[in-house]
């Protein structure tokens, strides 16, 4: 074990970031996976011609040109815009909130009729402070708004009632007065063609990487420390040591996935079931990720349920309120203290909701401190 320089715990975003550029410099590592298979969540599969997004929808999209830049070494992308509508007891929306929605939502034509109704439902907090997420929806976009495309979305996703949840998780809400069906503001998106296991593959493929999948970390936790002279860990880092100081909540999903034999189920990639009584939160259609590519008499549809975390689940992202960023800020102190020979990193390594570029600049960040 002693010829490796680096051992890299997981063998998603993150890990294969920093084993790619730990290579570029000539340093010899190992990585490991405690799934069958690389590529972490961005891990794709194909099935009738059709990138399958094993685990939900992976949309790149930065403003970082750099960033932008670096994951293209690796993949072309296609021009995919997020455009991602709201089924709501079978009345369509368009999101982000826009001219559309407005249109649909209450049959204004203009951005000053549309202003002037917001405006007119957002009273109802007029004066008040919120003091948790419904009133701070309210006090943002208004009643109709928040009970139709809000309200069940967000209780399914945190497993919580809005009411119960802290006013903070919405800061602020996308609202366009424009005809605008674009989800996201960032300069540069867009999904690889050929999926995204093909940029892991490549990252990896290096005479200095040696990858095993299906390999746990803590099954040989203490003999890896000793043996490894650094390890790069991407996995929770309360259960790294042991959950000693308590645990960190964390979100879970399911994903049910089927093949229809139809070649064109819902018309669009994901469509958001944003009442209560649907207990998955969307539909995702893969082969319109990749303009229809695939068999045109099948499709691949995977539906999408959120679930409370326990111990042995997989864990998807953390649930950042005061209280676990609190708890996350004693573990890193912790970390800092009792294992300076390990970098930890990802979403549940640095207790962080990151998107797909997120993750490859705070890894580049972690190769320019480490090698520095």
């Amino acid at each position: 074990m002693t010829k490796y320089d680096y051992l890299v715990v997981g063998a998603g975003l993150f890990g294969a970031t920093f084993a790619y550029e730990a290579a570029k410099r000539g340093k010899k590592v190992k990585v490991i996976e405690k799934r069958d298979h690389i590529a972490g969540n961005i891990y794709t599969k194909e099935v009738d011609g059709i990138q399958v997004h094993q685990y939900g929808a992976h949309i790149f999209h930065t403003s970082n040109k750099e960033i932008w830049d670096y994951i293209n070494q690796f993949a072309e992308f296609n021009r995919y815009t997020n455009s991602p509508v709201a089924n709501y007891k079978g009345q369509m929306y368009n999101l982000p909130f826009n001219m559309n929605t407005f249109s649909e939502m209450w049959g204004v034509r203009t951005p000053a009729e549309a202003l002037e109704k917001i405006n007119e439902q957002r009273q109802e907090m007029a004066g008040k402070e919120p003091k948790n997420l419904e009133e701070q929806a309210i006090s943002l976009i208004g009643r109709d708004i928040y009970e139709k495309l809000i309200k069940g979305y967000t209780e399914k996703q945190w497993g919580q009632k809005a009411t119960e949840l802290p006013a903070f998780i919405i800061r602020r809400l996308p609202v366009r007065l424009t005809y605008d069906n674009n989800y996201f503001n960032d300069l540069y998106q867009g999904i690889p063609i050929g999926g995204y296991t093909q940029i892991v593959e490549k990252m990896l493929n290096s005479e200095l990487i040696d990858v095993e999948t299906g390999v746990d970390f803590f099954d040989q936790k203490d003999d890896y420390l000793a043996n490894y002279p650094k390890v790069v860990f991407t996995g929770m880092i309360d259960q790294f040591f042991d959950y000693q100081l308590g645990e960190l909540q964390y979100r879970s999903l399911r994903f049910e996935t089927e093949e229809k034999n139809v070649g064109n189920y819902q018309g669009n990639a994901v469509i958001n079931y944003t009442d209560a009584e649907t207990p998955y939160t969307r539909i995702i259609e893969h082969k319109h990720f990749e303009f229809g590519k695939g068999d045109k008499d099948k499709t691949i549809i995977t539906r999408e349920y959120p679930a409370d975390w326990h111990r042995g689940d997989e864990p998807y992202y953390p649930v950042n309120n005061q209280q676990n960023n609190e708890l996350y800020k004693k573990y890193a102190q912790l970390a800092a203290e009792k294992a300076n020979n390990v970098i930890f990193g990802g979403r549940l390594g640095q207790y962080r909701y990151y998107n797909m570029d997120q993750v490859l600049h705070v890894a580049l960040v972690a190769v320019n401190k480490e090698f520095k």
